[in-house]
């Protein structure tokens, strides 16, 4: 998971605040992966990923100064992201069903061996593929507890629920997977 330093990220915004593009240009820079992530794992999609996080930014730069600090600003960008991205879904499903796409590479190294490389880009696959059978909400909270390591406190701000529907969410996310896994054949 990427943490991000608080106190540099603090400082980024309240030099943001004041209107200082660079500053928000930087905290762009240490951003735009971990909320391109998310989306991605939300929506499946490469293209919606990457648009999802540059409206996620345009929407923090102009709600910037109601930041209040309560939580923490990566909290705070999370649950943009997440609000953004359960509204495209939410209005994908009212026009047309979702449709998924292939998952891409997302890593950069290839380990030489073709056979682990092929069983780890069909694990792959199937993650992506359960992801998707995950209810919105629910793939949001996987995502952000499973994948960004974020505790349960810091997913209930950033997905405006209580702790209690966030630990129920993710251990039926977790049920989920097991049955999944089981279906799948996966080995640990």
């Amino acid at each position: 998971m990427t943490r991000f330093n608080e106190d540099e990220l603090q400082r980024l915004v309240k030099k943001a605040t004041g209107g200082d593009r660079e500053a928000f240009s930087a905290i762009v820079r240490q951003m735009m992966q971990p909320i391109t992530a998310l989306t991605y794992r939300m929506t499946g999609d490469r293209d919606t990923a990457l648009d999802l996080a540059q409206e996620t930014f345009v929407t923090a730069w102009q709600n910037l100064a109601g930041f209040r600090g309560e939580a923490s600003f990566a909290s705070w960008m999370y649950r943009i992201a997440t609000n953004k991205t359960l509204n495209h879904i939410k209005a994908a499903q009212r026009h047309s069903a979702i449709e998924q796409s292939e998952i891409s590479e997302q890593t950069s190294a290839i380990s030489g061996n073709p056979e682990r490389e092929f069983a780890r880009k069909e694990l792959a696959t199937d993650v992506a593929a359960f992801m998707t059978t995950l209810p919105p909400a629910q793939r949001a909270i996987f995502e952000l507890r499973f994948y960004r390591e974020m505790t349960f406190e810091e997913i209930a701000t950033a997905v405006d629920r209580a702790v209690g529907t966030v630990k129920t969410g993710y251990r039926e996310a977790v049920k989920k997977l097991r049955v999944f896994a089981r279906e799948k054949e996966w080995h640990s």
